[in-house]
């Protein structure tokens, strides 16, 4: 089962891969819409004819895009309208979702090692720094390969 899941994380990093570059890619302040349609010198009422609704309509839609709360079914019909193809992802913010998934076990490992660690001080057992970090690493490593679902707690 651990091959199998690591095997999934290691065919979606590769998915994604073409898409990691897109995170320094700052959407336009009115929207893709609004700047691609303006770039190509096409009116409101050409895109309306094209997506057969009015400038209005147009409008409405490039409004909702900016401010994000236009949909991916409007966003692929603007994109067909204007002979475009609407690409869409969910890309780690930082790293690939193996290193996501890393950090997220490492926090989870502290979290669980430190908490530990100050109930044995409690009792006058605690575990000096450096036997900590090994812990840590090695809980994070054991979270990880378990894949928990308490690592998106």
């Amino acid at each position: 089962m651990r091959n199998k899941r690591k095997l999934l994380i290691e065919q979606l990093d590769q998915k994604l891969q073409p898409f990691y570059e897109s995170r320094k890619t700052l959407v336009p302040e009115r929207g893709w819409t609004n700047t691609i349609r303006t770039t190509l010198n096409m009116t409101m009422a050409q895109l309306g004819t094209n997506l057969n609704i009015t400038r209005q309509g147009v409008k409405r839609i490039e409004e909702s895009e900016a401010n994000g709360s236009i949909t991916l079914n409007s966003l692929k019909d603007v994109a067909k309208a204007m002979d475009l193809k609407l690409v869409y992802a969910l890309v780690p913010k930082n790293g690939t979702i193996n290193d996501l998934i890393q950090l997220k076990a490492e926090k989870l490992a502290q979290k669980i090692v430190l908490r530990t660690n100050q109930n044995m001080k409690l009792e006058n057992q605690g575990i000096g720094d450096e036997k900590i970090a090994i812990t840590i690493k090695e809980l994070a490593n054991e979270i990880k390969r378990e894949m928990r679902k308490s690592l998106w707690d």
